[in-house]
């Protein structure tokens, strides 16, 4: 009986031994040798078959109603830029573009992708909206691009833009990205009768690339559906992939208004403005901003003689720091406020006046200066 327990024992010493031994050996394998497993797992990796085709259908619907749009001064190219076409009629294309890529010209032509060229008209434009219309006589085989809708649009949908970066040279190129922001508030500085113009655009935010030339071209969701005109990007060093588009619903209304020969009339106040950092720069208000103690807000350097501003007594060197209790940070968000309100509408003005917080409520006059066409 002693002899086989023993027995028993040794056996099961030995199993232990051997497990014990066949694990060292394993792990000493594995520390040794990890890429042996790595290799197996790479291999069926290597076996998925992606499914993804693009969006070149989508691609398709809008291709041909893309177009690069030259802007002469009498013969001498002025600027280049892309728009596409918008609607017809029995005879006429209607196309939109941005605004800036048809100021200062006075000569319009635009291309197709089949290389034929057209004379074009300009029907109008509006600076702020950064909106233009030109027409073109209808071409058979061309159809209007379809239009989207943002309201639904969510941040991730896949986007695409059509234009031609760089001039003429890659002329409908194709750029793909997604909906990076929506309602996104960007600074621009736009060309007015009087200069050069702060204003605030509230735009869609796309990592699509866009590059110069792609002004005016369309912006499309993946199915195809324009919901955006390409208006501007961010060009600066240590920034990518960060471009903006006009929404369709804005661009449709102001391009209606256009095609219509509505006026599309700006409300004022009759006020020049700096920014608090031009103020501070300016040796005649210098002083006198210091006192204030303020960084932000719009301040008056001059008052339009019998103007809605005059009327309501504000005065050089007050600081204006709200619109209908709607923070002012600067020059380009007053005129944004300013202009989502209409001529005759009755604002609710906060300014500074000598350090005291004072209000006022002005009736909004028309401002045709802002217009063209």
């Amino acid at each position: 009986m002693k002899q086989n327990s023993d027995k028993k024992t040794r056996a099961i010493v030995y199993t232990i031994l051997i497990l014990l031994l066949g694990a060292f050996l394993a792990y000493g394998v594995i520390y040794k040798f990890p890429t042996l497993f790595q290799e197996t797992i790479t291999k069926i990796e290597r076996d998925v078959t992606v499914t993804d085709k693009g969006i070149a259908d989508a691609v398709e619907k809008v291709y041909n109603a893309v177009v690069v749009v030259a802007n002469y001064k009498g013969d001498t190219p002025y600027a280049s830029g892309s728009g596409f076409v918008y609607k017809s009629d029995d005879k006429n294309f209607y196309i939109i573009t941005n605004h800036h890529v048809v100021s200062g010209g006075d000569n319009f032509k635009i291309t197709y992708s089949d290389g034929t060229t057209e004379e074009a008209t300009l029907l109008g434009g509006d600076i702020y909206a950064d909106i233009a219309i030109l027409k073109t006589k209808v071409k058979e085989d061309v159809e209007p691009v379809s239009i989207g809708k943002t309201e639904s649009l969510r941040v991730g949908d896949t986007t695409f833009t059509i234009g031609a970066p760089l001039a003429n040279v890659y002329s409908w190129t194709v750029t793909r990205g997604i909906i990076s922001g929506k309602e996104r508030l960007v600074e621009v500085e736009v060309e007015t009768s009087g200069g050069k113009a702060p204003y605030i655009m509230n735009v869609l935010q796309t990592d699509a690339a866009v590059n110069s030339g792609n002004s005016g071209g369309p912006l499309c969701d993946s199915n195809g559906e324009v919901i955006g005109v390409i208006s501007a990007k961010i060009s600066s060093t240590g920034v990518e992939g960060m471009g903006f588009a006009i929404p369709i619903e804005v661009a449709v209304e102001k391009a209606e208004q256009i095609i219509n020969g509505d006026a599309t009339n700006y409300p004022y106040i009759g006020v020049s403005m700096y920014d608090i950092e031009e103020a501070l720069s300016d040796f005649r208000y210098s002083s006198y901003v210091r006192r204030l103690n303020i960084t932000s807000g719009a301040f008056i350097t001059g008052v339009e003689y019998n103007s809605p501003a005059a009327k309501a007594g504000l005065q050089e060197g007050d600081v204006i720091t709200k619109v209908n209790d709607k923070e002012i940070s600067n020059v380009a968000y007053f005129r944004y406020e300013l202009y989502k309100h209409k001529i005759g509408d009755t604002l609710e003005i906060t300014y500074l006046r000598e350090g005291k917080e004072k209000k006022v409520s002005i009736k909004l006059a028309v401002n045709k200066s802002v217009n063209i066409g």
